[in-house]
């Protein structure tokens, strides 16, 4: 029998990390937005042509795919917070070590805050579904509309850094912020912090590609953020070629689609309590289309800020509302697949962006890389719509895909045939 006084808690804060996602969230928004309004200064100070600089692009998002793959694996044996504890380590160093350094010792910071992210970005999205199990589309909204106004943010900050002539503010700034509220999670305890333990039936699960679907959807995701990324990262470099004078309006030009994204976002919630799912995303997708198609017929700064604008308010539903239909798609299996389709999606905010840069290489300039995304938005649109009208389009053995729902009574045994 033990007569000593009772051990004291670890962790006096307990909590159910809500506010502590949305932090990370907003300061996420910024780390992987960025690079888009400092682009333009990246290339100068390393004498970057399109492709080489849509490298820098495709360095963040591969190397984030490594930590979107060892996140599903990392909640499932640790837990929520310590999952983010380790990707908030990482993010802070690979920013503030990219003030220093030639192009490769730049490639490989950004590697480095890559992977943080994608440690951290899976698990908060899952978290915030888990715990808002009714709302989750509309919990998955909010959480996103914050990352959108880091996203907003975030050339504002680079604009101000650059204009000071000290763009190192703008790294050691966001890295200190990083560092806070790492320290906040150390000193916090998650309740509850426990993975859900697999039911029998998805224990049973030998492959996940046996699933017809999830190609498809790793599809989808892959086109997403991949679109997403091309316009946010490029459209500075696009306002800075055609309106060359004004090198701070073209900084702050990205602000236009993070900030309309914000909004969307914002407004989705109100949106998904009269609307299904993907009536809003494919009219969502229609806006971002008149918006691809703005940008590549832009002229001048003014049709490119339009064309920022739509594409942003266009999207913004989108990926909140494909995160909330995973269950619906994939029944238990969701969390197995997880990691494939967070992966998809990092593979396509890695190539596709590259891809814009090779383009506009190749054909001579930013309007024909923009093809890329607007490319994308189509394939997403094509998608929504077949959905929306209850298409039999993804039929595996007995089971079929009908607007969005699996027929979750036969998911084991289409699972194991």
């Amino acid at each position: 029998m033990n007569s000593g006084p009772p051990r004291r808690g670890k962790f006096p804060i307990t909590t159910t990390g809500t506010v502590l996602l949305h932090i990370d969230f907003l300061l996420t928004g910024v780390v992987m937005t960025f690079l888009g309004p400092m682009l333009p200064s990246l290339s100068v100070r390393w004498s970057l042509n399109d492709t080489q600089s849509g490298s820098l692009i495709f360095a963040e998002f591969f190397s984030s795919l490594f930590g979107m793959l060892l996140s599903s694996l990392s909640v499932q044996r640790l837990g929520y917070r310590k999952t983010l504890i380790i990707g908030l380590a990482l993010m802070p160093l690979g920013v503030a070590l990219l003030a220093f350094g030639p192009w490769l010792w730049g490639l490989a910071c950004i590697c480095i805050f890559g992977i943080g992210y994608g440690i951290t970005t899976p698990a908060g999205n899952l978290r915030t579904a888990e715990i808002n199990p009714r709302r989750s589309a509309a919990a998955l909204s909010v959480i996103n509309a914050v990352w959108g106004i880091g996203a907003m943010g975030s050339p504002f900050l680079v604009d101000l850094a650059l204009r000071a002539h000290q763009p190192r503010l703008f790294f050691f700034g966001t890295a200190a912020s990083l560092v806070v509220l790492l320290g906040a999670l150390a000193l916090t305890r998650f309740v509850p912090d426990t993975h859900i333990e697999e039911s029998e039936s998805a224990g049973k699960v030998q492959n996940i590609w046996q699933i017809r679907i999830l190609p498809v959807i790793c599809g989808l995701f892959f086109v997403y953020v991949g679109s997403e990324t091309c316009f946010g990262n490029w459209v500075a470099m696009y306002a800075r070629r055609v309106a060359p004078a004004d090198h701070s309006f073209a900084t702050r030009m990205p602000a236009f689609f993070w900030g309309a994204l914000l909004a969307g976002r914002a407004l989705a919630p109100l949106a998904l309590k009269f609307t299904r799912e993907t009536s809003v995303a494919r009219i969502g997708l229609f806006l971002a289309l008149l918006g691809g198609v703005a940008l590549v017929v832009a002229r001048g700064t003014t049709l490119i800020a339009i064309g920022s604008l739509l594409a942003g308010v266009g999207l913004a539903s989108i990926y909140p509302i494909s995160v909330s239909l995973l269950a619906s798609w994939f029944g238990k299996a969701s969390r197995r697949v997880s990691g494939a389709v967070f992966g998809s999606g990092n593979v396509g905010g890695a190539l596709m962006p590259l891809m814009v840069g090779t383009v506009s290489t190749v054909a001579g300039g930013l309007r024909f890389g923009f093809l890329v995304p607007l490319a994308g938005v189509v394939f997403m649109l094509g998608f929504y719509s077949l959905e929306q009208a209850k298409i039999k389009t993804f039929t595996t053995e007995g089971t079929e895909f009908h607007g969005g729902r699996l027929a979750e009574e036969n998911l084991d045994d289409r699972m194991n045939p």
